[in-house]
């Protein structure tokens, strides 16, 4: 429902996917040049990777993608990703959208918009991930700060209005001591404030399930289209798109239901077909 802190900006899910209830697969990239499990792989077989897995998504029927360096564990803090990240990521970015005809959105981590930009520009993605995009949290990497007022600039300096921002509320992988005196509606109204396009929300950590009752709650304080960003099964899928516009997907569609697996086609199968149901229930 709408709050009165911004503009209301339509819907980017609609405008990018052009249907609702949409299913994001997550391409989690191995480790990238540069990075502590890199073992020298050349570009190629790294992309190889990566475009086997958006094929798997592609056959299953997915409605878009992300590209994400999550093989660059441990992630570093936005001023100490070198430029290599987002170059390479480019590269992965080009060649996937070349090669199948879905969305795409980037997540460089840890919290780098401004790389993400780079990268969507580059490489001809729609939108970005930012999973702290308003005030600050603590997390792995030392303190995290939202860099919303900055990444706007970018993007305005490099033209690219027409790439959305996904931002998560009450982000995953921290702490949120430093806004405790803050509630997950006013965080989530922040995003709207700051410009975001679409909020996310998450469980605690890769893998866990958001709590449907925080998703109300979240989806209620903001008029933009809310989107599920971890802990997405078959199991769930139906339940959590009855109160979201989306759902971004990885672990439970590769195999042994492992992020750093291949993505298994007959699963994404069988998940789009949850998917089409809801969307043929909300038409």
């Amino acid at each position: 429902m709408g709050t009165g802190v911004a503009r209301n900006r339509g819907s980017a899910v609609t405008d990018i996917f052009g249907k609702r209830k949409v299913a994001i697969g997550v391409i989690h990239c191995p480790a990238l040049p540069g990075t502590p499990d890199h073992r020298g792989q050349p570009m190629r077989a790294i992309s190889d990777r990566a475009c086997a897995d958006a094929e798997a998504y592609v056959a299953g029927g997915i409605d878009g993608l992300i590209v994400e360096n999550h093989g660059d564990i441990p992630f570093v803090k936005p001023a100490d990703l070198g430029p290599e990240t987002a170059a390479c990521m480019a590269v992965i970015t080009d060649r996937i959208r070349r090669e199948f005809d879905v969305p795409l959105g980037i997540n460089v981590l840890a919290n780098a918009p401004v790389h993400a930009l780079a990268v969507a520009v580059a490489g001809g993605a729609r939108f970005v991930r930012v999973n702290q995009w308003a005030n600050a949290y603590v997390a792995n990497e030392g303190l995290i700060e939202g860099e919303a007022g900055k990444t706007l600039r970018y993007r305005a300096s490099l033209g690219a209005a027409d790439v959305a921002i996904f931002a998560d509320s009450h982000v995953k992988h921290g702490s949120h001591s430093i806004v405790a005196d803050r509630s997950i509606p006013e965080l989530t109204r922040d995003l709207e404030f700051f410009h975001a396009d679409a909020v996310i929300a998450t469980g605690q950590r890769t893998g866990d399930a958001a709590d449907p009752d925080e998703v109300r709650t979240i989806r209620d304080a903001t008029s933009l289209p809310v989107l599920i960003g971890s802990g997405v099964t078959e199991g769930n899928v139906e339940s959590l798109l009855d109160v979201a516009e989306g759902v971004i997907i990885g672990s439970s569609l590769k195999a042994g239901g492992v992020w750093w697996n291949a993505v298994e086609k007959e699963r994404v199968a069988s998940f789009m077909e949850l998917v089409r149901a809801v969307r043929e229930r909300h038409r």
